[in-house]
């Protein structure tokens, strides 16, 4: 058998120095851009960590400076002269490079007295500072910010109104650019490259420009206090949304189009038996887009929504949130893990189709 695996080997064509070169180059740029991509993902969720950690602490583990979650320890003497109170824990060091976790009991300038929770009746003589000594600390992190965040945001009235607002304007883009996009790729119209490209040269548009026009028209129209400008614009569609389903619609075969057409559908019928469930990836990212960009959005709510604090969102009302408990860090950073919240399940339970739906296909015909 050794024998027969040594001619298997000898067969085996051996690989030069140039080969050996080209992988160990292959490795090394492979490992550049795996070790940069974890870079980048750990710098981006750093800020999401100590939000997660600092939610989770009391203001004395604040200001302990700690990074995790830890508190000072105390231990409940109950016999020995010493019985009867409680004292702290800390970490004492001893000459034999030993760390023992012991209670203080008599302090003094350079000798204290301390004793193992183990054995509190044998006192430990100690020389030394204990003013250098470091806390015994355990981890303790508190649910508590949550529930008094949650009653101080009123979180279920602006989770309804966020709701509302992000979900009239979601149907309502959908919609809207889902025609106009299915007019852009199937059918023909004069002026058609003009049209899409006039479209999109709205997107580099910035939206500061048209605030103070927009708001003119608003407030003539009465609707300033009220949902109706977050959500009524959104109805007559978005050049991004609309270029993206178009550029999906148009990779759905035209053949398509003709069989229904043969069967007597008419146009609107084909886009919503045929296009429509060819491209619901395609939809659902569109309409994705717009919930987390409506669940974010803070300008046009504090603008239009500004003393109205019954029918502001939850960005407006975390604002103000800010405002009464800037102080209070633990206590808004609950309050904003808890904005955090839908939008993360909705991410997590829809992303395949989400991610399935970016990518899209199709030119600018």
């Amino acid at each position: 058998m050794a024998s027969v695996t040594a001619a298997l080997r000898a067969k085996e064509p051996k690989r030069t120095f140039a080969e050996l070169d080209v992988d160990a180059k292959r490795f090394l740029a492979k490992s550049t851009v795996t070790l940069f991509a974890t870079m980048l993902v750990v710098g981006f969720l750093l800020p999401l960590v100590f939000m997660v950690v600092t939610s989770l602490k009391t203001e004395q583990q604040i200001a302990s400076q700690t990074i995790l979650p830890k508190s000072t320890t105390t231990v409940d003497v109950t016999e020995g002269e010493f019985a009867g109170e409680a004292y702290d824990l800390y970490a004492v060091p001893f000459d034999d490079g030993a760390i023992r976790s012991l209670a203080l009991v008599t302090k003094g300038r350079e000798a204290s007295t301390f004793i193992d929770p183990a054995e509190p009746t044998v006192p430990i003589e100690w020389e030394g500072r204990w003013r250098t000594l470091e806390p015994a600390l355990v981890f303790d992190p508190t649910l508590e910010n949550f529930p008094e965040a949650w009653d101080a945001l009123d979180f279920l009235l602006v989770l309804r109104n966020t709701g509302i607002i992000a979900g009239l304007g979601m149907a309502g883009t959908v919609m809207a650019s889902t025609l106009v996009a299915y007019g852009l790729s199937r059918f023909r119209m004069p002026a058609k490259k003009f049209i899409l490209s006039s479209l999109l040269a709205t997107i580099i548009l910035p939206g500061f420009v048209t605030l103070v026009p927009t708001y003119a028209v608003w407030l003539k129209v009465g609707w300033v206090g009220t949902w109706w400008p977050l959500i009524v614009p959104h109805f007559f569609g978005n050049a991004y949304n609309v270029f993206l389903l178009r550029q999906f619609f148009l990779g759905i075969p035209r053949d398509l189009d003709e069989a229904a057409a043969i069967d007597g559908a008419s146009p609107l019928r084909t886009l919503i038996t045929v296009i429509l469930p060819q491209a619901k990836g395609a939809v659902l990212a569109v309409s994705l887009f717009h919930f987390f960009f409506s669940w974010n959005d803070f300008l046009g709510p504090l603008i239009y929504l500004a003393g109205e604090r019954s029918k502001q969102p939850i960005s407006v009302a975390l604002y103000d949130f800010l405002g009464l408990y800037d102080t209070a860090i633990p206590l808004v950073q609950a309050g904003a893990m808890l904005s955090m919240a839908v939008p993360i399940l909705v991410f997590l339970f829809l992303q395949k189709i989400f991610l399935g739906g970016i990518d899209l296909s199709g030119s600018l015909k």
